[in-house]
């Protein structure tokens, strides 16, 4: 392609809205143009970029048998109800309806709709495993669109569906999707890491993120420092002992009169102590439920683990108006005591006693709350379920003076306690017990959801196993973002000069830059090494426009050519000058060989 006939245009100026370096350099490239708010246009430049991202992902599921489909980017209401998330699935659902006055979305993902396309064809085990994949534009209404292609409102994306007879054989799937996806990001040459991950609104009860490493990343990741262990913050789990609380620091329960005192910090001022000595009490509504969250002071809760703890579709703080209705009085004075309402606590408050807590009456708190004597008997009603003795981390721990007693259950009151709030860089490991946590950046560009029977067992996706009995079909759904691999592949390869491309990605593999236009000996070589490029199956741009030697070596540079080709004075004496943007690196090469020496070149990049 020749520069004087692209439709490409580079810039000085970067939008305001612009904060990113992906965002910044893919519009003084000329690669996007904003259309409104989150929607872009993939100028030729991206588009390029795009499209190899996506031979790449369709190279490797179609080595591993995956078919590819194409669905409706609009989906009726009806799907989504009966797997339940028309109610549940939050404000990023488009929702409209049409002039039949029917209900529709602008699908964010497709679960519904494939599962709708295999009950319709699946009827025997024969026809199992089975592995559906699309690459569409999907609409998710965020609520504030930023970063540019990282954070947009439409994006592409590549999503996959298995079906399989049994549980052994969808993790059987799960696992190849796996090392896929390892296969096509060190195809892209990225660095990343795949990270064991919160479900969310997708649902399922096993997942890993593939996230690009990058300073600028939306996502936090801990990492053990010894074992393979990595897990995305919502998800990760300190490897920390509970200690036991010292029995003697017990007290007797008080309540204190505390004016207009509400937050930790107003509360830790006032008693002159440390935020790790009161109770947050949290109230949410999950799934339309209030539930109660109580943790230490001086931890955050971690919304991604109460979801997964208790099973649910969505999760939002209580408004004030529920909050005064659970507790009879104004916000920031909750507290557990005699609160009829599911709770569930974090374990790390059994590690102390006399803790300062709301009383459920404006103007006061607690002193002297001991979550085992406040809280009723605890009872074990039965063994805990496996991920529920995970999340919990405390199936040894005893209440004080019964043996037989469990913290995960309360059937009178329903308190649960589990793991809900975040691990911090420095915690030891929970795999190995001999690593400590490490903080990373990350930019999700791909995850895997082992679904099970979720929403084939509401949408009645069923085939005839061997014996002829009715069987629900095992799922997994597995994504990339397409659009954000492309703003990834940026933020994690840039410099202030622009954009560094992983050569597999790239939209020109090669640029020729002839310096001297009004050198007929220039200009000659320059088309015949950039013929010479393309007869060599090298994606190869020609910089032919009448500027400056400097203009064109600053947009080189912008929009991230891997390899230069710099035609000049050397040309005389059969060499031409070859610069490796990733490096600066220049070397002079015989003009003969240089469609070698540029191929030799891309293998490195």
């Amino acid at each position: 392609m020749r520069a004087s006939k692209y439709f490409f245009k580079t810039y000085k100026e970067i939008p305001k809205e612009a904060q990113t370096p992906s965002h910044i350099l893919m519009h003084r490239a000329g690669m996007i143009q904003k259309l409104a708010s989150g929607i872009y246009n993939y100028l030729p430049l991206a588009l390029r970029t795009l499209k190899k991202i996506e031979k790449i992902i369709r190279e490797e599921l179609d080595k591993r048998e995956c078919q590819e489909v194409l669905m409706p980017a609009v989906q009726p209401a009806e799907l989504w109800e009966e797997s339940g998330r028309w109610k549940y699935y939050g404000h990023e659902l488009l929702r409209f309806k049409d002039r039949k006055n029917s209900d529709y979305c602008f699908g964010p993902t497709h679960e519904e709709v494939i599962t709708d396309m295999a009950r319709k064809i699946l009827t025997s085990y024969k026809q199992l495993p089975l592995n559906l994949y699309q690459i569409q534009t999907k609409f998710r209404d965020e609520i504030r669109p930023r970063f540019g292609l990282m954070r947009g409102r439409e994006f592409i994306m590549k999503d996959a569906y298995s079906f399989d007879i049994n549980e052994e054989d969808a993790k059987k799937s799960y696992k190849l999707m796996y090392e896929a996806y390892n296969a096509i990001f060190e195809r892209i040459n990225l660095k990343f890491k795949p990270v064991d991950a919160a479900t969310g609104a997708i649902g399922g009860d096993m997942s890993h993120e593939f996230q690009v490493l990058a300073e600028t990343g939306e996502d936090e990741i801990l990492s053990c420092s010894k074992c393979s262990y990595c897990a995305n913050i919502e998800k990760a789990v300190s490897g920390n002992e509970i200690k036991k609380a010292d029995a003697s620091k017990k007290k007797e329960l008080k309540e204190v009169s505390t004016p207009n005192i509400k937050t930790i910090e107003e509360l830790s001022a006032f008693f002159k102590l440390d935020p790790a000595r009161f109770i947050k009490t949290i109230i949410y509504l999950v799934d339309e439920k209030p539930v109660v969250a109580l943790l230490r002071g001086n931890e955050e809760a971690n919304e991604a683990k109460i979801q997964a703890f208790l099973g649910a579709n969505s999760i939002t703080p209580a408004n004030d108006a529920l909050i005064k209705s659970i507790t009879g009085a104004e916000v920031g004075f909750a507290g557990p005591v005699k609160l009829a309402v599911t709770i569930i606590a974090d374990k790390h408050i059994y590690e102390d006693t006399d803790y300062i807590c709301g009383a459920n009456k404006t103007d006061y708190h607690f002193t002297g709350f001991d979550p085992e004597r406040d809280f009723a008997t605890w009872t074990l009603q039965a063994a805990p379920r496996q991920d529920v003795a995970n999340g919990c981390g405390i199936s040894t721990h005893i209440a004080a003076g019964a043996s037989s007693r469990h913290p995960c259950r309360d059937a009178e009151r329903d308190v649960h306690v589990a793991d809900i709030t975040f691990a911090k860089e420095g915690d030891k490991c929970s795999k190995c017990d001999t690593g400590i946590l490490e903080k990373y950046r990350g930019i999700e560009v791909g995850q895997v959801f082992y679904l099970g029977t979720k929403y084939s067992s509401l949408m009645n996706c069923v085939f005839l196993d061997k014996d002829g009995k009715e069987q629900v079909a095992v799922m997994g759904c597995y994504g990339i973002g397409v659009s954000r691999t492309m703003a990834a592949a940026i933020e994690q390869n840039h410099d202030d000069n622009g954009i560094i491309w992983p050569a597999a990605i790239a939209p020109f593999e090669a640029a020729v830059i002839p310096v001297q236009t009004n050198n007929e000996l220039v200009v000659e070589t320059s088309e015949k090494i950039y013929k010479n490029l393309l007869a060599a199956g090298i994606d190869a741009f020609m910089d032919d426009r009448n500027e400056r030697a400097g203009f064109k070596f600053n947009d080189a540079d912008l929009i991230g050519f891997p390899v230069q080709i710099i035609c000049g004075k050397l040309v005389e004496s059969g060499k031409v000058e070859v610069k490796i943007r990733k490096t600066g690196e220049k070397k002079e090469i015989d003009i003969e060989n240089i469609a070698a020496a540029v191929k030799e070149l891309l293998l490195s990049l």
